[in-house]
């Protein structure tokens, strides 16, 4: 199906199909970029908010306690998913100036 085919309509609720394995579910459970982290070694900017049930802080600290290069780690004490915000922003800025020095 070519989608100029389609009306805006039929567009804008398109979905495709989607061929997942019946396992994609679990095979994504068991991802965890901890696993990675011994390998890099590239200067790394890690941060985490306390409050956030997405990615729980004990993931993000176990890869930043493994991650093998230069790093530092930004810590929201009240925030969820969202992290620093603006916040955020301004240190991923001022760490890539860093670098770029």
């Amino acid at each position: 199906m070519a989608f100029f085919d389609l009306s805006l309509d039929q567009l804008q609720t398109y979905k495709p199909p989607r061929n997942e394995p019946d396992d994609f579910d679990a095979f994504w459970r068991d991802f965890d970029g901890v696993n990675f982290a011994t390998r890099a070694n590239a200067s790394a900017l890690f941060s985490t908010a306390l409050m956030d049930t997405t990615c729980p802080p004990s993931t993000v600290f176990a890869a930043y306690n493994y991650y093998a290069g230069p790093k530092q780690i930004m810590v929201y004490e009240f925030n969820q998913h969202d992290g620093g915000g603006i916040h955020q922003f301004v240190q991923k800025l001022e760490f890539l100036h860093a670098l770029w020095q």
